[in-house]
């Protein structure tokens, strides 16, 4: 019997989550190979569905080059940097299964047809509330104090993910591609993963939070 696209997500995940936790609690070196070992994929990826075309190969590598960066120096070597990437981590994952899970159940108006057009408004705005709700309480949890800057990060992020998720989309349509690379089961390739992780880490480092 043929596994529907919820399932496939579900066992990619319990794959996936294990280690990258596991990376994430443990800091360098590990946590640095992990990034190193994503940014390789990604921009092998980026690289073969660009090919030729060199202002979209320059600008999707210095996109993928700056978020990566981005997220190896937020964890740095300490707590507060793991609070920090496991907030930004369950902002995105929830931001992204709020949104897969609410659009599937109440549907309505397309979000932006032209570019994704499975993505509904429904599940954007569950999308949202999902995923600033999971991570302001990850933040509680983990010891971190919850005030006005804690929430705009997570609006922040929770919008930034679901923007980066419609940027690779418009990119993988323009290059007439379905997925990024076929490594993940349900998911296609690792930038089909983390597109949304990208794009709230630039967006959340720029609220100042991890400073």
């Amino acid at each position: 019997m043929a596994l529907s696209e919820f399932h496939k997500r579900v066992l990619s995940a319990a794959v996936l989550l294990p280690p990258v936790v596991a990376a994430v609690y443990a800091g360098p070196p590990w946590y640095t190979i992990l990034i190193v070992l994503f940014t390789a994929a990604m921009m092998w990826e980026w690289l073969v569905m660009a090919r030729s075309q060199v202002l979209w190969l320059v600008a999707g590598s210095a996109y993928i080059l700056a978020a990566a960066y981005v997220l190896f120096l937020m964890r740095g070597d300490g707590a507060a940097g793991r609070s920090l990437i496991l907030f930004l981590f369950v902002v995105t994952w929830m931001t992204d299964t709020g949104a897969y899970l609410t659009g599937r159940t109440f549907g309505g108006p397309k979000l932006a047809p032209r570019i994704s057009p499975s993505k509904t408004i429904s599940g954007a705005v569950g999308g949202l509330l999902a995923g600033v709700g999971a991570g302001i309480l990850v933040w509680y949890l983990t010891g971190g104090a919850i005030d006005g800057h804690v929430v705009a990060a997570a609006v922040v992020g929770s919008i930034a993910c679901q923007v980066g998720d419609l940027l690779e989309s418009g990119a993988k349509r323009h290059f007439g591609v379905k997925d990024s690379g076929r490594l993940i089961p349900g998911h296609g390739g690792v930038l089909d993963r983390v597109d949304g992780l990208l794009a709230a880490a630039l967006a959340v480092a720029g609220t100042g939070i991890w400073r």
